[in-house]
């Protein structure tokens, strides 16, 4: 027995007496029909158990052939009855759970004989011991409970609630009520089942004063996008919480619900500076939009025709082209917008700029209530901030990459940009070829404009172009390039 000893000692758990150990390597022996002796036999058993410890209930994969673990519980659900497929065995009942732990939420399935001593003993508030076999269930992991008992001693800092706010999600939650603030909405996507049949997807971007969560509408509930409104307020029912791509999501399936609700919910942005984002950085940025190009579009490689519109967008700290692909670039965005830019992806821009990229993952919102602070004034005293693009009519003044103030009024701004439609500027412009062939579209670091023109220049090139520029447009009376008048 010194090495089966030995070996149990190893064991990190204090869930299996030594008795109970030496039974299960006894067990094993026979099992394996004297192919292993005792000491195989009892690292085998160690091996199994070892393989059941997890730190908390967010290490829990479906993989794993058992569990042992320690949670609250948080809400029970209702005794159910159902019928075997065979006629002849009794009726079945189970009843579910969720527990948590400082780590996650879980949903624990209580069978039979255990489902009705579950409905009769169990409670809120209770910490348990429970030894199970996780699964993927419909709301996420599951675990089977196959032995639990009640544990008086442990304390575990999780608070009961029955409504969550978004910084109270946490993976594994469900019959999540949350009530939020709608932000942004995707339209019904359909897609085909593994099994043949078609499903529904949508999703909505969901704020409180704690934080922003996507939901995920699926099926039946994913019509429920069309009925929303950019700002109102609505109350979700029944979600429960996945991870995809490192981020949080709340989705709501065939047994959820989103209702109009009349609280006051209103959502504050926590956008990272745009002095701050890196390289490969996914962030949120929240600005008053500077400049807007005009939308054009592009072949793609299969064939199929694409569309962009950048936009330059500044808080204060600084300033960034944000590129709006796909449907996004059919956002109405002008001068003086401010808008919030969510999951957008940082790559790198023309002439060595830092450039954001706001594709299908990402979600642009329009503020409604506008953002909280000012951009503070440049060194040379411009003022540059949101007042700089405000409704009073004032003058005021700009700065360019370079700290050189531009001297353009609002009006000049949305002239020079293309908001103004009626207004046409005579204007030299000098930029960088990103689009060459007709039209040609230059960029200067600032903004982007559209040349019509079928002038000989190359991608990369710096031009010179003269004209009058109206609506974004400009049609040249004079092209200056490395080559030339064109």
């Amino acid at each position: 027995m010194g090495d089966i000893e030995t070996i149990y000692d190893d064991i990190d758990t204090e869930e299996v007496s030594f008795e109970e150990f030496r039974e299960a390597v006894e067990s094993k022996v026979e099992q394996m029909g004297g192919l292993a002796d005792e000491e195989t036999a009892a690292m085998l058993v160690a091996h199994e158990l070892d393989d059941g410890q997890v730190e908390g209930v967010a290490d829990i994969e479906p993989g794993m052939e058992d569990v042992t673990i320690t949670a609250k519980v948080i809400s029970v659900g209702e005794l159910r009855t159902f019928e075997r497929d065979d006629p002849d065995q009794p009726e079945g009942q189970v009843i579910n759970a969720d527990v948590a732990d400082e780590t996650g939420r879980l949903r624990v399935s209580f069978w039979d004989e255990m489902a009705s001593a579950a409905d009769e003993d169990l409670d809120t508030g209770q910490v348990l011991n429970i030894h199970g076999r996780p699964k993927e269930g419909y709301d996420g992991i599951e675990v089977t409970v196959d032995q639990v008992e009640i544990d008086h001693e442990t304390e575990i800092d999780v608070e009961l609630t029955d409504e969550y706010r978004v910084s109270d999600l946490a993976l594994g939650a469900s019959d999540v009520t949350l009530v939020g603030e709608v932000l942004a909405t995707d339209p019904v996507r359909t897609f085909d089942r593994d099994d043949g049949t078609e499903g529904q997807v949508s999703n909505v971007l969901v704020g409180d004063e704690t934080g922003r969560v996507r939901v995920t509408l699926w099926d039946e509930q994913a019509e429920s996008v069309e009925d929303l409104t950019p700002h109102e307020t609505i109350e979700i029912n029944d979600g429960y919480v996945r991870e995809r791509d490192g981020s949080l999501e709340l989705h709501v399936g065939d047994r959820g619900a989103i209702e109009q609700h009349e609280a006051d919910v209103s959502y504050v942005p926590d956008a990272t500076a745009i002095d701050n984002v890196e390289l490969d950085d996914t962030v949120d940025i929240a600005g008053v939009v500077r400049s807007a190009d005009p939308k054009r579009t592009f072949d793609r490689d299969d064939g199929t025709e694409g569309q962009v519109r950048n936009v330059r967008v500044q808080d204060d700290t600084g300033d960034i082209r944000v590129a709006l692909w796909g449907e996004k670039a059919d956002i109405e965005l002008g001068p003086g917008d401010e808008v919030l830019f969510v999951d957008v992806g940082i790559q790198d821009g023309w002439q060595d700029d830092l450039e954001a990229s706001a594709n299908w993952q990402s979600t642009v919102v329009p503020l409604e209530d506008g953002l909280d602070s000012d951009v503070e004034a440049t060194e040379s005293g411009a003022d540059t901030g949101l007042s700089a693009f405000g409704d009073d009519g004032s003058d005021t003044t700009s700065s360019n990459s370079s700290g050189a103030s531009t001297g353009e009024s609002e009006t000049e701004q949305e002239s020079a940009t293309g908001s103004s439609p009626d207004t046409a500027k005579a204007v030299e412009f000098t930029g960088v070829v990103v689009q060459a062939g007709n039209p040609v579209i230059l960029d200067d670091g600032e903004q982007t404009v559209t040349v019509q023109s079928d002038a000989d220049v190359e991608l990369g090139e710096e031009v010179t172009v003269a004209g009058e520029l109206a609506d974004g447009l400009l049609d040249p009376d004079r092209i200056e390039s490395g080559h030339g008048n064109s």
